[in-house]
């Protein structure tokens, strides 16, 4: 076997797989798989693009890409040894959460609320507010010491699958041959398009601009979400200390004007919604505003021929919910429970093994879908009727605690 790098692994020179799984993709999600893979005793290659320059934010800054992980997602996290490796002091408990329709109509009814506690669904917190930079720091270190877990920094120009292996061809023209690849490689996968995977692709016509901000009244672990239709989802989430995370779910229209302004400014148009229950809003320093497009994703199938999708390569969700990380955390669990559980004289990337993980999948995935989406359809419109029936409804859910345990615990990954 040759190797490409120090740390390469590349396919035989009978082309046999030189590996049981290689990754494409090397976010959280991807290395989150390799570890746990890896963990199962698969021998596995992770295969993600050369290094970026590091970027200029020091440690001490607050990252503005976070993850709202729940119950099933610390689980995974744990079982491959990440989570206790993480600096928890910049991780936020959600202790409660406060969900609120638009304003008082001209009917005078009462606006929608709807609110969660941790204490009401019996569990020590609803989620856990974790930054992006938290969450790969800890995996980048596991990884460096996972045994059966190869590293290979390069770009994959070509993908072709047999009865027996998978092939990928990188652009300095190695090869790596594996029983199974694993495309953890986002919205606007490679990996997907290289097995022609139809998919279904609407826009929302909204940015999530994100930032983060300190705030005069402590936050007490709520995470606040407002919906207005002509100002889209503001969402307010608990950071350690006095300081929350902004993601605003903008209207193009609106987040063109947002992406413009300073997060001082921003902190002005929050006022109506922030000053009442988090007093006013100051921007950390340094400051920073980012804003990412918003779609839904739906591909025609999570795998194709020795191929396995993941992540967002497999789905891709309104964040309004904040279940876009954990649903593709589910992906990972559900990719190594499959595997692991296989006939003895099945590979692990044989076709009935991964039409088991895409049927395993198949129900959870489309609930969140049609969840989200009809979530976003329902508050996006300003039709009195309408505003009236989902501010009647959520006040109605937030009184029937029977149902309210239900949606809860679902939420939670219990």
């Amino acid at each position: 076997m040759r190797s490409m790098t120090s740390n390469a692994s590349i396919s035989s020179a009978s082309g046999a797989p030189g590996v049981d799984i290689c990754i494409v993709g090397n976010g959280a999600v991807g290395k989150t798989a390799a570890l746990g893979l890896a963990q199962a005793g698969f021998r596995v290659t992770l295969l993600a693009p050369p290094a970026a320059s590091a970027g200029a934010a020091g440690v001490a800054s607050w990252d503005v890409r976070v993850y709202a992980l729940n119950h099933a997602a610390r689980r995974l996290l744990s079982s491959v040894r990440v989570w206790d490796a993480m600096d928890h002091a910049r991780i936020a408990p959600v202790d409660n959460m406060a969900v609120q329709g638009d304003g008082v109509s001209d009917a005078g009814a009462s606006p929608g609320l709807l609110a969660f506690d941790a204490y009401g669904a019996h569990t020590d917190a609803l989620a856990w507010i974790v930054e992006d930079r938290n969450l790969d720091q800890a995996l980048t270190a596991a990884l460096r010491f996972a045994p059966n877990v190869k590293v290979v920094q390069g770009r994959a120009v070509a993908l072709a699958a047999t009865d027996a292996s998978a092939t990928l061809t990188l652009a300095s023209g190695e090869t790596i041959t594996a029983s199974l690849v694993v495309g953890a490689d986002g919205g606007h996968s490679w990996v997907r398009g290289q097995c022609d995977i139809g998919l279904d692709y609407r826009s929302y016509h909204q940015r999530a601009i994100v930032s983060n901000f300190a705030c005069a009244r402590p936050h007490l672990g709520v995470a606040h979400q407002w919906f207005s239709p002509a100002e889209g989802v503001i969402a307010l989430l608990p950071l350690p200390g006095e300081r929350v995370s902004l993601v605003w779910s903008a209207p193009d229209t609106l987040a063109a004007q947002l992406e413009q302004q300073s997060a001082a400014q921003l902190a002005e148009r929050l006022a109506a919604w922030a000053a009442p229950v988090l007093g006013e809003l100051t921007p950390l320093q340094p400051e920073v505003v980012r804003a990412f497009p918003l779609a839904l994703i739906k591909p025609h199938a999570m795998i194709a021929p020795r191929v396995a999708l993941i992540g967002d390569a497999a789905h891709v969700v309104h964040p309004m919910a904040g279940h876009g990380m954990n649903l593709g955390f589910g992906d990972v669990s559900t990719l190594i429970e499959t595997l692991v559980a296989r006939e003895p004289q099945l590979d692990c990337g044989d076709e009935r093994v991964l039409g088991r993980y895409a049927r395993a999948r198949k129900e959870e995935v489309l609930l969140m879908q049609l969840a989200t989406d009809g979530l976003h359809r329902i508050f996006s419109t300003s039709a009195e009727p309408l505003r009236l029936a989902r501010n009647f409804g959520m006040n109605l859910i937030n009184h029937l605690p029977v149902l309210k345990r239900r949606l809860i615990s679902h939420a939670l990954g219990k």
